[in-house]
């Protein structure tokens, strides 16, 4: 899948900006890499040699006046060319700012696929409106990890607790998916998980994947099943 990668410089930090990338191509192939900001202003000095790195595009933007944010609109005017030109099959939105809600649900309307990326502060209708989002300080966890520092001051900040809705959530969408014996195919469950709630990451709540997240509430059972077409073993999911 091409994907077009539009970055609200005003909005996202520039640290981790390559782990981002990296988390992108996982989605896709990044054929178009913007940034949009004024970067005549000091405080985008830092993105600088990043961009080079990374091979994105900077898109000047003056701030016209103060207090108001002009990257929004040329970012929607550009992101609408692009949809026009049918280059891309997906578009990936970073920003931590509610305004581009509208531009995510324009760009799923016309069948691309929509992925957001921002801040854990990004206002709920931004995230709703996307088909998958996932937070940066996330991301920012994940490097810190393999580097092993401030690991455990990181993990406290950043992982979610497990609550009885999220554990509802599963369930529902155990038995939204289960068969005659309540069995429900465990990668169908998290795409439903994913599209019911496009911010679900089993890396929120401190799981790289969605087997050991389910495992460690105990409320469900799980079995793995020969797979006729590969290696690999089937894993199936059923409320207890």
């Amino acid at each position: 899948m091409n994907l077009a990668v539009l970055i609200d410089g005003d909005n996202i930090p520039s640290a981790h900006v390559k782990e981002m990338m990296e988390e992108i191509a996982k989605y896709g192939n990044p054929t178009i890499k913007r940034i949009y900001g004024d970067w005549t202003s000091p405080h985008l000095s830092k993105w600088k040699n990043l961009l080079l790195q990374n091979a994105i595009t900077p898109i000047q933007q003056y701030a016209y006046t103060t207090g108001k944010n002009a990257t929004d609109s040329a970012m929607i005017i550009d992101a609408m060319d692009i949809l026009y030109s049918e280059k891309v099959n997906g578009f990936c939105l970073v920003s931590s700012d509610s305004d581009f809600t509208k531009l995510a649900t324009r760009l799923r309307e016309a069948g691309k696929q929509v992925i957001g990326i921002g801040e854990k502060k990004t206002p709920n209708p931004f995230i709703v409106a996307c088909d998958k989002f996932i937070y940066i300080e996330i991301i920012r966890k994940q490097t810190e990890k393999k580097e092993n520092t401030h690991q455990k001051d990181s993990e406290k900040d950043s992982v979610d607790k497990i609550t009885s809705k999220v554990i509802k959530l599963i369930s529902s969408t155990i038995s939204d998916l289960s068969d005659e014996d309540g069995w429900a195919f465990l990668g169908d469950v998290g795409s439903l998980l994913q599209k019911k709630q496009p911010n679900f990451d089993s890396r929120n709540y401190g799981f790289d994947k969605l087997t050991p997240l389910i495992k460690s509430i105990g409320k469900f059972e799980l079995e793995q099943r020969e797979n006729t077409k590969s290696r690999n073993k089937l894993i199936f999911v059923k409320n207890k």
